[in-house]
């Protein structure tokens, strides 16, 4: 557990040296932001997502950066694929302090009742499930060592809920929801914090009707923009180093002023 006593200049606060962390959906995006904003601050990171040659890229991108790195093919919304995901990292690490919940999918679908029970169940198996069988197995582990930080990725979605996207928002809700009881439950030496994403301008954005979100963005957010991937590291770096030392069970929004 990481406990502030003396003051600390900037550069102190948010050093992740000796640290390891483990970042889901890190080939890409937001993920693979994270994961080289990390090792750029002394972690060595683990780097999990379905596809492991995506993963070796990221992997090659931190080796770069003069930090070890570890590729790992896993599909977070299968309960064992998740259990040998964190004994790998524990296997070549020995320890993991920072696990960012990151992996998402959010499928389109015509209408409410043409979502299917394949749809519904792959969308909570991987934006819920997944990240609770995750965050049990490794807040464990950090509560019986030295502590640690876990970070979820949940989405404004999850407080401003439409229906385009209701099982996406509802089980990003309950990543919200598990965030708090998972920051009791692990506490004092675990912090489980939270950032709730907006609309981030990632490969997935290539998908979007651009012209019309601008449109709606102008009208709806604050920022009247989509951010940037890189602007998530800031509440990142935040939340897994000493700089958040008395913050556990926070939901930080990162949505450019969404109303």
């Amino acid at each position: 557990m990481q406990v502030m006593t003396t003051p600390l200049d900037a550069g102190s606060l948010f050093d992740l040296t000796g640290k390891v962390a483990l970042v889901t959906g890190g080939s890409r995006g937001l993920g693979r932001q994270m994961s080289l904003a990390f090792a750029a601050a002394g972690a060595d990171v683990v780097i999990a997502s379905r596809k492991v040659d995506n993963c070796e890229t990221v992997a090659d991108e931190v080796r770069g950066l003069g930090r070890r790195a570890l590729a790992v093919g896993c599909h977070v919304g299968r309960w064992d694929d998740v259990g040998r995901l964190a004994d790998t990292a524990y296997e070549e690490f020995g320890r993991v302090d920072v696990l960012v919940n990151n992996a998402g999918m959010s499928p389109l679908y015509p209408s409410l009742d043409a979502v299917s029970e394949e749809l519904y169940d792959k969308v909570f198996g991987v934006n819920l499930k997944g990240p609770f069988r995750l965050s049990a197995i490794v807040g464990t582990r950090m509560a019986a060592g030295e502590g640690g930080s876990i970070i979820n990725v949940s989405s404004v979605a999850s407080i401003r809920p439409t229906p385009t996207e209701t099982p996406y928002a509802a089980a990003k809700a309950g990543l919200n929801a598990i965030t708090i009881a998972m920051a009791h439950g692990f506490g004092p030496t675990v912090r489980v914090n939270c950032i709730v994403a907006g609309p981030f301008l990632t490969d997935i954005s290539d998908a979007w009707d651009l012209p019309a979100f601008e449109r709606q963005a102008k009208a709806t957010m604050a920022l009247q923009r989509g951010g940037q991937p890189q602007e998530v590291v800031g509440a990142a770096l935040y939340f897994a180093s000493a700089a958040s030392s008395f913050t556990t069970g926070s939901l930080l929004r990162i949505d450019g002023g969404v109303r």
